[in-house]
């Protein structure tokens, strides 16, 4: 009890949906790990559980397991798997929520797993190579941690970081080469649906970083569900509603406050340019992000 409470309930508190996931992810791989220790008793339940979280190809099991094409984004039974995961989600989350909010962070998670699911199982249902293993279900998070990677890099190709034996290097550089290895990959034996599952999380992710450069955020429509889901389960508060009653602005004050905001939005374009989107301060880019939806 000691350890949970100092340790993983404040974890578990922290309103970081980046810790969140990698949290969610990892919980859900040691439920696995203790269920495989019914393989002692010769009773399997841990592939009982995969079986029903897992995406099937067939699409008659996915029309039965219609909920797969969610759940599977966060299982994982490989230590080797989960860990190089969630190192990537880590490492390649902390550059996008450098410039992006919390919620497109976990938004984009789950988009970019659609996307490799439904990628995954319209090539395993029309790709003869493919079909014929189609018997073959898939989890991992790695669709979903490739739509972030890419969304990152496309949005700002220039950001570097350092690697251990390469030094210097700009991460649409590690994008691009882990979007070959996954191509070149399409062909083996091994595991064909993963790769296909991280091109469409690639695909996804460039798609928003895209959008967003021209002022659409493709993660909008998904947050406000979220926000509408989770706004079922807080308690009501129970405090009586209070009224205010907003003094109309006369058109001398409208003018003003307008001419003031708009003085504010060219300096931080001013910094931006002299700058660039990185010397900003959370407050400018908020302002600079509500001004390109108006």
């Amino acid at each position: 009890m000691g350890i949970y409470s100092n340790n993983i309930k404040p974890i578990l508190q922290r309103k970081d949906i980046l810790i969140r996931l990698i949290v969610i992810n990892v919980s859900i791989f040691l439920i696995l790990v203790v269920a495989n220790v019914t393989k002692l008793f010769n009773v399997d339940i841990t592939d009982l559980l995969v079986d029903y979280v897992a995406i099937p190809a067939r699409l008659d099991l996915l029309a039965e397991r219609f909920w797969t094409p969610l759940t599977y984004m966060f299982v994982h039974e490989n230590f080797l798997h989960i860990l190089f995961n969630m190192l990537m989600l880590y490492w390649f989350g902390q550059i996008f929520l450098s410039y992006f909010n919390p919620k497109s962070l976990g938004s984009l998670y789950i988009l970019g797993g659609l996307a490799g699911a439904a990628l995954f199982v319209l090539t395993f249902n029309t790709i003869p190579m493919f079909v014929q293993m189609n018997n073959a279900p898939m989890i991992g998070a790695s669709a979903s941690v490739m739509a972030i990677i890419f969304a990152a890099a496309f949005y700002r190709p220039d950001t570097e970081v350092v690697l251990f034996i390469f030094g210097r290097i700009k991460i649409i550089y590690i994008a691009l080469v882990i979007f070959v290895l996954d191509f070149v990959g399409l062909t083996s034996t091994g595991n064909p649906g993963g790769h296909i599952a991280h091109i469409g999380g690639a695909l996804m992710g460039y798609l928003y970083a895209k959008q967003y450069l021209k002022g659409k955020d493709i993660t909008r429509w998904l947050n406000k569900v979220i926000d509408s889901v989770v706004n079922l389960f807080k308690p009501k508060s129970k405090e009586k509603m209070k009224v205010k009653y907003k003094k109309r602005e006369n058109d001398y004050n409208y003018n003003q406050r307008k001419n003031t905001e708009t003085e504010e939005i060219d300096r931080i374009l001013d910094k931006l340019k002299a700058s660039g989107y990185n010397s900003l301060s959370k407050e400018e880019k908020k302002r600079l992000f509500d001004a390109s939806n108006k």
